[in-house]
């Protein structure tokens, strides 16, 4: 195998691995605080539906919890496997937020644990509830330390370099890069906005199948609610992330954006088709690439016209970032709609239409999530330390990675259906019905008592 074949196998094995495990990371991060308010609205309103929308989710989040390990663990042995070069160079800078990124996955996974042993134990559920206070907030910062090494490979500072190698390395200088606050803000946020949607979408789906029952419908106003209230969040840090790239990465985001020749008064392309440099049958807003860049509808962004060929990234980039932007604002409306409904009391709000798009929702949203990251990913090309080494200066030139590919899709085959037919085992043998109809038994014995 030559060195392009296997730089070619490194980065598709690298993007399959990074694009199945986003879909656990993503909900490894939000749920938890799913689980923490629906748990807080049961204990406040004294409602045991809220109660058991916490004790089930929590089931369900072991499962994905523990895929979660198994893929984030292939990562880190495919990061000196694939790109040895890479690691030999910036290992050094990037080991201390691997260890806490590490560090706060044991965190989350102990209190975790002891979270679900004490179901029952606690006569005061409000100190039950304070154990996920620590899982919440280990997830958060699995996700913000791990985000923190991207973000050097796309504004990496703290060291200096001589001779080829990295020295004077302030590790701590390097976690806090100008990249890391608005990548840092994004990732969370759009964390807890698709796992809110995900969640909601079950419940919609549940509502579809047949199952009127109230704690579904209770299910979906909550999830919905938080999933408006983190979609707004993450349009506003998507703006920030917008000016962020252009002033340290001015041309991903003219790439994205289709724009190929320094200009003011920019105007915002939307879908199209590329004919060499010309911009067919597209959306354009005008002035709103200037006001994303600079808050300013007058002001000059730089274009693809001030850049070498060869540090040009990809152009299809452009509908990655389009795939995000037309779900992200769908979710804010339908959101926003099915909430207002709710509060207004229409009756199209608990239409099959309705709740079908809320369905949908769920899916679009890990979708919206995974076109962010191959935008991020594939707009950092050709490099993968930013100004400093390039993708094919990082991979290894082993003859075997190919071989691997095919090993790592059928692992990621047998552990996503795996994933599938438990969840779904353990829910359809303990129907809410069921569960209710045992809580409350229970109840009318210690009352006997």
């Amino acid at each position: 195998m030559g060195n392009e074949e296997a730089v070619f196998f490194s980065r598709l094995l690298t993007e399959m691995t990074l694009s199945f495990h986003i879909i656990y990371a993503t909900i490894g991060v939000g749920v938890p605080l799913m689980i923490m308010l629906a748990q807080y609205v049961g204990i406040k309103k004294n409602d045991e539906h809220y109660i058991l929308l916490a004790r089930r989710w929590a089931r369900g989040f072991v499962i994905t919890v523990a895929v979660g390990v198994v893929t984030g663990t292939a990562i880190g042995l495919q990061l000196s496997l694939l790109w040895p070069n890479f690691m030999e160079l910036a290992g050094q800078v990037i080991a201390l937020p691997l260890f806490l990124e590490t560090f706060a996955f044991f965190f989350e996974a102990i209190f975790l644990g002891i979270y679900l042993y004490t179901w029952d134990r606690f006569e005061n559920q409000k100190k039950h509830l304070l154990l996920l206070v620590p899982v919440a907030f280990g997830a958060a910062m699995s996700a913000v330390f791990i985000t923190m090494v991207n973000a050097f490979m796309n504004a990496p500072q703290g060291f200096d370099m001589v001779d080829g190698e990295l020295v004077n390395i302030s590790p701590l200088l390097a976690m806090f890069n100008p990249a890391m606050p608005t990548k840092v803000a994004h990732v969370v946020s759009t964390a807890l906005m698709t796992s809110a949607f995900v969640l909601a979408s079950i419940g919609a789906f549940r509502l579809l199948k047949g199952s009127n029952h109230i704690y579904h419908k209770k299910a979906v106003y909550l999830m919905v609610k938080v999933g408006l209230v983190f979609s707004i969040a993450t349009a506003i840090i998507g703006d920030f992330s917008g000016k962020y790239l252009a002033e340290y990465q001015p041309e991903k985001l003219a790439a994205a954006e289709w724009h190929f020749e320094t200009s003011e008064a920019a105007p915002l392309i939307l879908y199209g088709i590329l004919d060499g440099e010309e911009v067919k049958y597209a959306i354009k807003i005008p002035f709103a690439l200037s006001i994303l860049a600079h808050n300013d509808p007058n002001a000059e962004v730089i274009g693809l016209d001030q850049f070498p060929e060869d540090e040009i990234p990809p152009l299809y980039i452009h509908y990655f970032f389009n795939i995000m932007i037309t779900i992200g604002m769908f979710m804010v409306m339908l959101s926003a709609f099915y909430v207002v409904a709710k509060w207004r009391k229409w009756k199209f709000a608990n239409s099959r239409f309705i709740l079908w798009l809320i369905v949908a929702g769920g899916p679009l949203s890990m979708i919206a999530i995974q076109a962010g990251w191959w935008m991020t990913e594939v707009g950092r090309q050709p490099w993968i330390l930013y100004q400093i080494m390039t993708v094919e200066q990082g991979a290894t030139s082993s003859g075997s990675v190919d071989i691997m590919v095919v090993a790592f899709a059928i692992l990621y085959l047998i552990l996503g259906i795996g994933s599938v037919v438990v969840l779904r085992r353990m829910f359809r043998n303990n129907p809410v019905e069921k569960e209710l109809d045992k809580l409350d038994q229970e109840r009318l014995e210690g009352d006997t008592k």
